[in-house]
């Protein structure tokens, strides 16, 4: 079940195309470990996958970080073309300290 989603937007020449985001309800595997599934509708076609963690908290923190590095990481961050509310501004989603430089806009103050 989806918990919460995030559109974004590439702009594709003079075409708009969204970037839906969609992060689905933890889930138990087993004692201490649970996962937090999430899916990326990229233009050239959606990613799913999954972070783990020990608890739904923990699992639920890592999707957010791995949303956020792969977005910052992609070729439609690259390009300046994905906004989320506008350009240069961020997309809303913490990263790992690694990737902490690459932040933009809002995301740099709160991240």
């Amino acid at each position: 079940m989806v918990i919460a989603t995030r559109k974004l937007v590439f702009r594709d020449g003079s075409e708009n195309r969204e970037v839906a985001i969609h992060i689905f309800v933890p889930q138990q595997e087993a004692p201490r470990s649970w996962s937090c599934a999430y899916e990326i509708d990229w233009p050239d076609g959606a990613r799913k996958f999954a972070a783990y963690g020990v608890d739904a908290v923990q699992a639920l923190e890592l999707a957010l970080k791995m949303i956020g590095a792969e977005i910052y990481t992609s070729n439609y961050h690259q390009s300046k073309s994905l906004i989320w509310e506008k350009p240069g501004q961020g997309y809303g989603f913490p990263v790992p300290i690694s990737l902490r430089n690459r932040l933009e806009g809002d995301d740099a103050k709160f991240f």
